[in-house]
Order: C-alpha cells, then sequence, then structure tokens
C-alpha cells in the first residue's frame, strides 16, 4: 500500500493546491456580490430599494404592489448572510478545519473528504462544473443548444440566482429526498432524530443504498425537468444538465448533509453570477460577453481540471481500498 500511499501524494499536491484556490474564489464572491448589489447600475432604472413585493415572484398574490418596507436590497443582506454563516460552519467542520483536512493528503496520502464540509463542496462542486460542460459539449455536437429564459432585469435576476438555492434545496433534497429516506430507513421517531437525519442523512443507517442511489436519480430528473417546465424556463437543452447537476447534489446531500448540497448549489448561482456581473461593470460589457470574459474561463478551466482530479482520485482511492481489503481476506 506504500505505493498507493505515494501516488496519492503526489496527485494531492496540485489536487488540494486547486481546492485551495477555489475555496479562496468562493470566499472572495461575498464582498463582490455586496458590490454588485449595492454599488453597481446591473439594475439600471431599478436599484437595491425596489420593494421585493413587486417582484413577479408575488404575481396573483395579496403581497404583490402592497406598500410594505421590505427592498430586495434588505432580503438580499439576510440571504448573504445566511450562506456566510454557512460558508464558515463548512470551514470549520464537522471534525476537522478546511486547511488541516487538505493537507493530511499532501501528508499521509490518505483523503477523506468527510472530515471537512468544505473539501466535500470544492471537490463536488468541481465534478460538478465537469459534467455539466460534457453535457453541454455532447449535446452541442447534436445541434441541441442551451438557451437560458428571457433576459429580465438583471439586478432582480441575480437576487432570484441567489434565493434559489435555498428553496430548490429545501424542496428538492429535504423534502423530496430527506424525508422519505427517513421513512425508509429510520429506526427512531422521534422529533430530534428526524431534523438530525433531514439536515445530514448520513445519520441514517442505510443498508440498502440501491434505492437510496434510485430516489436520489428520479428526485434529480424531477429537478432537471423543473427548469424547462415552470416559471422562467430555459431551453430543453437544460434538462439533461440540470438533472446531471440534480444528482449530484442529491448524492452530496446524501453523504455530506444539506450544508454541502447548499453551498455547491450556491456557488453554481451566486457565485458564478457576482464573478459575471462584476466583469459586465467593471468592464463596461453586456452580460453575454462577460461569461465568454478571459477571467471565466480561466475560473472554468480551474474547476474543469480540479474535477477530473476529483474522479480520478475517487476511482483511485476505491480501487486501492478493494485491494487493501482483499489482501487483508
Amino acid at each position: 500500500m506504500q505505493n498507493s500511499n505515494k501516488l496519492l501524494q503526489a496527485i494531492g499536491i496540485p489536487f488540494t493546491a486547486l481546492l485551495s484556490v477555489i475555496f479562496g474564489l468562493l470566499l472572495i464572491s461575498f464582498p463582490i456580490g455586496i458590490f454588485v448589489v449595492f454599488e453597481s447600475d446591473i439594475g439600471g432604472d431599478i436599484n437595491y430599494e425596489f420593494p421585493v413585493t413587486h417582484l413577479e415572484l408575488f404575481d396573483g398574490t395579496f403581497l404583490h404592489q402592497q406598500p410594505m418596507d421590505l427592498s430586495i436590497g434588505d432580503v438580499f443582506v439576510v440571504l448573504w448572510s445566511f450562506y456566510a454563516i454557512i460558508f464558515v460552519i463548512a470551514l470549520l467542520g464537522p471534525k476537522q478545519d478546511f486547511l488541516k483536512s487538505i493537507s493530511t493528503l499532501i501528508s499521509f496520502g490518505r483523503y477523506s473528504s468527510k472530515s471537512n464540509y468544505m473539501v466535500g463542496v470544492t471537490k463536488w462542486l468541481s465534478v460538478l462544473i465537469l459534467i455539466s460542460a460534457l453535457v453541454n459539449f455532447v449535446q452541442e455536437k447534436f445541434g441541441i443548444v442551451t438557451t437560458p429564459p428571457l433576459g429580465e432585469n438583471v439586478l432582480i435576476q441575480f437576487f432570484y440566482v441567489t434565493l434559489a438555492p435555498l428553496i430548490e434545496e429545501f424542496g428538492f433534497r429535504i423534502l423530496l429526498i430527506g424525508i422519505p429516506l427517513f421513512a425508509l430507513y429510520s429506526n427512531k421517531s422521534s422529533a430530534k432524530y428526524f431534523l438530525r437525519c433531514l439536515w445530514s442523512p448520513s445519520t441514517l443507517d442505510i443498508f440498502d443504498f440501491k434505492k437510496a442511489i434510485f430516489l436520489i436519480v428520479f428526485v434529480g430528473i424531477l429537478f432537471g425537468f423543473a427548469h424547462i417546465a415552470f416559471g422562467d424556463p430555459w431551453s430543453e437543452g437544460k434538462f439533461a444538465q440540470a438533472a446531471a447537476g440534480g444528482i449530484i447534489l442529491g448524492w452530496a446531500y446524501l453523504k455530506y448533509g444539506f450544508i454541502a448540497s447548499l453551498l455547491i448549489h450556491w456557488a453554481t448561482n451566486y457565485f458564478v453570477f457576482s464573478y459575471a456581473n462584476f466583469l459586465s461593470q467593471i468592464n463596461l460589457i453586456p452580460m453575454e460577453d462577460a461569461f465568454s470574459h478571459s477571467l471565466m474561463s480561466t475560473l472554468e478551466i480551474i474547476f474543469l481540471i480540479s474535477g477530473v482530479l476529483s474522479i480520478f482520485i475517487l476511482f483511485l482511492t476505491r480501487y486501492y481500498s478493494k485491494k487493501e481489503s482483499t489482501l487483508q481476506i
């Protein structure tokens, strides 16, 4: 097993360096998002003082056009603060902090992303972006183009993509995966245990992973369908990409808990759009051109390389674990 440790150590050095860079980029996106909402002109004729009840989200409800002293800036700060708290929790736990966790692979050739939430987040975020890029590449070869919803006010769009991870993770992961998993595998009935299992399904004694994986895949497909069927839908090309992302988010929720799936989803929304909006503002270019900016291309390359290394290490670790078990037998 000494050779396997040396190989993992050799891969671990660039891998942990990439994870550290990704962590830094995620961290920097917090002040960038504040700048975009409160100091930029992305909203055009509206700004952060726009009443939240005037959003299309509340169309058809008694709240629409009601005089309430609550702006999208107020709600954004609440969301921003919530994600910041979750980010710090992920950085420090559950067993050890981020820096100590990633140093383990370099020092000992051993890797366990369960020791720290942030390691799991950065790793599976990279995998999600890699898989999404591959799905998009294959679809384009067959002439299937992924088109986003019709453009609306950019400030409102940024507000929505910041809100969406919290709502969608609660609905698709906690309600549609967490509760069914509890019903299938729980051997207790206390409210405290129920909430604990919803927060972290790995608490459950899952003896038959086939049912759990089937549930994750099924909900992932529903997640993909929701992106092309409801609200301001994407084109049909988004289905496969969103379904693959939903499956990865479901797996992250099962293995690492709500913190991981929420932050991964947050990163694919808030993180990406905060950088794109920032580039759009400082370079005075349209959002479409911002996504093609060299910095965004560099970020994508970092995630793609990290995703490839993540998958390679997963397979390598699994291979040597099986080999070690066989030798012990």
